[in-house]
C-alpha cells in the first residue's frame, strides 16, 4: 500500500501526482489539494480554481485581489 503525504494514511487505492519534477502520492483529492493548491495572498484560502494571478501573487477571487490593490481584476463581465 501507498502512504499519503500529506495525512499519513496507508491505502490501497491511492494515487500519484506530479509536479515540477516531484512526485507525490495521495489517498484523496482533498490531501491533493491540501499540499499543491496555491494560497491566496490575501485571504489564505486554497485555491481550487483558475483564481487571479497577479504581480506574482495568486488570488482567490477578483474581490481579494483588489484588496491588495490589484487594478482591473472582475469575477464577471456585465
Amino acid at each position: 500500500m501507498n502512504t499519503c503525504d500529506c495525512c499519513g494514511n496507508s491505502y490501497d487505492k491511492a494515487f500519484q501526482v506530479m509536479v515540477g519534477g516531484t512526485n507525490y502520492t495521495f489517498d484523496c483529492f482533498e490531501c491533493a489539494i491540501h499540499k499543491l493548491a496555491p494560497v491566496c495572498a490575501h485571504c489564505a484560502c486554497r485555491i481550487v480554481g483558475h483564481g487571479i494571478e497577479a504581480g506574482g501573487a495568486f488570488y482567490c477571487c477578483a474581490h481579494c485581489s483588489k484588496q491588495e490593490g490589484v487594478e482591473g481584476a472582475i469575477d464577471r463581465v456585465a
